[in-house]
Protein backbone atom coordinates (compact mmCIF):
# COMPACT_ATOMS: atom_id res chain seq x y z
CA UNK A 1 0.00 0.00 0.00
CA UNK A 2 1.31 3.54 -0.96
CA UNK A 3 1.21 5.88 1.42
CA UNK A 4 0.23 9.49 1.06
CA UNK A 5 -1.67 12.48 3.43
CA UNK A 6 -4.49 10.48 3.34
CA UNK A 7 -2.40 7.90 5.73
CA UNK A 8 -1.44 10.35 7.69
CA UNK A 9 -5.16 11.74 8.30
CA UNK A 10 -6.46 8.02 9.12
CA UNK A 11 -3.71 7.98 11.87
CA UNK A 12 -4.73 11.49 13.17
CA UNK A 13 -8.19 9.95 13.15
CA UNK A 14 -6.83 6.78 14.49
CA UNK A 15 -5.16 8.96 17.23
CA UNK A 16 -8.12 10.99 17.96
CA UNK A 17 -10.43 8.00 18.54
CA UNK A 18 -8.25 6.60 20.89
CA UNK A 19 -7.56 9.57 22.69
CA UNK A 20 -11.53 10.25 22.81
CA UNK A 21 -12.09 6.62 24.25
CA UNK A 22 -9.72 7.06 27.17
CA UNK A 23 -11.19 10.38 28.33
CA UNK A 24 -7.36 12.13 27.64
CA UNK A 25 -8.81 15.01 25.10
CA UNK A 26 -12.23 17.03 24.85
CA UNK A 27 -13.08 19.13 21.94
CA UNK A 28 -15.94 20.58 19.90
CA UNK A 29 -17.08 17.49 17.48
CA UNK A 30 -18.57 19.80 15.29
CA UNK A 31 -15.09 21.17 14.29
CA UNK A 32 -13.64 17.32 14.24
CA UNK A 33 -12.95 17.42 10.64
CA UNK A 34 -10.31 20.56 11.21
CA UNK A 35 -8.32 18.81 13.85
CA UNK A 36 -8.40 15.80 11.76
CA UNK A 37 -6.43 17.89 8.99
CA UNK A 38 -4.32 19.46 11.93
CA UNK A 39 -2.82 16.81 13.17
CA UNK A 40 -2.53 15.18 10.15
CA UNK A 41 -0.12 17.70 9.61
CA UNK A 42 1.35 18.01 12.49
CA UNK A 43 2.57 14.44 11.84
CA UNK A 44 3.92 15.03 8.55
CA UNK A 45 6.71 16.71 10.58
CA UNK A 46 7.22 12.97 12.47
CA UNK A 47 6.45 10.69 9.62
CA UNK A 48 7.43 10.70 5.57
CA UNK A 49 5.08 8.98 3.10
CA UNK A 50 6.06 7.04 -0.30
CA UNK A 51 4.45 10.53 -2.23
CA UNK A 52 7.09 12.28 0.13
CA UNK A 53 10.06 9.97 -0.70
CA UNK A 54 8.70 9.84 -4.48
CA UNK A 55 8.91 13.72 -4.37
CA UNK A 56 12.28 13.96 -2.87
CA UNK A 57 13.66 10.98 -5.20
CA UNK A 58 12.54 13.28 -8.11
CA UNK A 59 14.09 16.73 -7.13
CA UNK A 60 17.22 15.16 -6.15
CA UNK A 61 17.12 13.50 -10.20
CA UNK A 62 16.43 16.86 -11.06
CA UNK A 63 19.36 18.43 -9.38
CA UNK A 64 21.46 15.82 -10.73
CA UNK A 65 20.32 15.30 -14.32
CA UNK A 66 18.70 18.96 -14.76
CA UNK A 67 14.46 19.44 -15.58
CA UNK A 68 15.05 19.91 -19.56
CA UNK A 69 17.22 15.92 -19.84
CA UNK A 70 14.68 14.01 -17.18
CA UNK A 71 13.34 10.59 -18.82
CA UNK A 72 9.92 10.48 -19.83
CA UNK A 73 9.13 8.30 -16.91
CA UNK A 74 11.37 9.38 -14.19
CA UNK A 75 10.23 6.91 -11.82
CA UNK A 76 11.02 4.19 -13.74
CA UNK A 77 14.99 5.19 -13.80
CA UNK A 78 17.72 3.73 -12.71
CA UNK A 79 18.89 6.81 -10.86
CA UNK A 80 15.58 7.27 -9.31
CA UNK A 81 15.43 4.11 -7.39
CA UNK A 82 19.03 4.69 -6.56
CA UNK A 83 17.80 8.18 -4.94
CA UNK A 84 14.65 6.61 -3.46
CA UNK A 85 16.48 3.77 -1.68
CA UNK A 86 18.97 5.84 -0.28
CA UNK A 87 16.06 8.03 1.20
CA UNK A 88 14.51 5.37 2.81
CA UNK A 89 18.16 4.06 4.23
CA UNK A 90 18.34 7.43 5.78
CA UNK A 91 15.10 6.85 8.24
CA UNK A 92 16.99 3.55 9.00
CA UNK A 93 13.93 1.61 7.14
CA UNK A 94 11.89 2.02 10.17
CA UNK A 95 8.41 2.45 9.31
CA UNK A 96 5.11 2.40 10.79
CA UNK A 97 2.21 0.73 8.73
CA UNK A 98 4.37 2.43 5.80
CA UNK A 99 5.00 6.27 7.14
CA UNK A 100 8.67 6.48 7.68
CA UNK A 101 9.83 8.00 11.19
CA UNK A 102 11.84 11.05 10.72
CA UNK A 103 12.63 11.36 14.00
CA UNK A 104 12.39 8.95 16.59
CA UNK A 105 8.65 7.87 17.83
CA UNK A 106 9.28 8.95 21.13
CA UNK A 107 10.30 12.51 19.93
CA UNK A 108 7.21 11.94 17.83
CA UNK A 109 5.20 11.39 21.17
CA UNK A 110 6.87 14.62 22.24
CA UNK A 111 5.97 16.66 19.31
CA UNK A 112 2.36 15.52 19.50
CA UNK A 113 2.24 15.94 22.99
CA UNK A 114 3.22 19.89 22.78
CA UNK A 115 0.68 19.95 19.62
CA UNK A 116 -2.26 18.17 21.70
CA UNK A 117 -1.77 20.99 24.64
CA UNK A 118 -1.60 24.16 22.34
CA UNK A 119 -3.79 23.08 19.69
CA UNK A 120 -6.48 25.67 19.88
CA UNK A 121 -9.46 23.42 18.25
CA UNK A 122 -8.49 20.92 21.49
CA UNK A 123 -10.87 22.91 24.70
CA UNK A 124 -8.58 20.44 27.53
CA UNK A 125 -5.73 17.46 27.98
CA UNK A 126 -6.16 15.26 30.41
CA UNK A 127 -2.69 13.46 32.06
CA UNK A 128 0.68 13.75 32.49
CA UNK A 129 2.60 14.87 29.29
CA UNK A 130 5.05 11.34 30.22
CA UNK A 131 1.47 9.38 30.17
CA UNK A 132 0.06 11.22 27.25
CA UNK A 133 3.80 10.88 25.74
CA UNK A 134 3.89 6.83 26.89
CA UNK A 135 0.30 6.57 25.26
CA UNK A 136 1.02 8.37 22.05
CA UNK A 137 3.74 5.41 21.49
CA UNK A 138 1.62 2.98 22.35
CA UNK A 139 -1.29 3.80 20.25
CA UNK A 140 0.84 4.72 16.51
CA UNK A 141 3.00 1.41 17.17
CA UNK A 142 -0.46 0.01 16.81
CA UNK A 143 -1.42 1.70 13.76
CA UNK A 144 -2.50 0.09 10.47
CA UNK A 145 -4.26 1.90 8.19
CA UNK A 146 -6.32 -0.96 7.23
CA UNK A 147 -7.68 -1.61 11.02
CA UNK A 148 -8.05 2.40 10.98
Amino acid sequence: MKTDFETLKTLATYTINHLIESNMIDFDVQKRGQLIDSMATELGVSFATDEDIKDQAIEEVEEKMGKDNLPEDITESEMYNHARKEIIKAFSGENIAGLYLVESLHKASVRLTDYLLTEELIDDVFGSDDEIQSYLVNIIRGFSPKRG
